[in-house]
């Protein structure tokens, strides 16, 4: 079975609350809530993937420095097994919208059992709430 590693984010803005996106219509899991973040392409780091990505999905600029690994999860799909490390960032430049029409939502860690999630993100819960507490 293939393994994809996808690199996630928590964005946490000033009053403790987590950033989640929603998966657009055509993609799988659409309509499921998610930490922004995606896959690691060859000859990626981690950090440079969120640096990417977040600027592709959001439209911020996050430096390497402000990224902080929390955790991470694992998850048996039909096709492929996802590895998901997950990052804290406290710190960006910009203000996040929804770059590819995404609908995005500020949340608070009790509140994010609230979402429907894709079941490799529910895991990273306890730690959020862990460590915003």
């Amino acid at each position: 079975m293939k393994t994809v590693i996808v690199a996630a984010c928590a964005l946490i803005d000033a009053d403790g609350r987590i950033l989640l996106a929603q998966r657009p219509e055509g993609k799988s899991l659409a309509g499921f809530w998610e930490f922004p973040g995606g896959k690691v392409e060859n000859g990626e780091t981690l950090e440079d993937t969120l640096i990417r990505e977040l600027s592709e999905e959001l439209g911020i600029t996050v430096k390497k420095e402000c990224l902080a690994p929390l955790t991470f999860a694992s998850h048996g799909y039909e096709d492929f097994y996802l590895l998901m490390p997950l990052y804290v960032c406290r710190r960006w430049t910009g203000t996040p919208v929804g770059v590819e029409g995404q609908a995005l939502k500020w949340v608070k860690p009790v509140r994010l059992r609230d979402y429907k999630m894709p079941p490799a993100d529910e895991p990273l819960i306890p730690h959020l709430m862990e460590l915003t507490a």
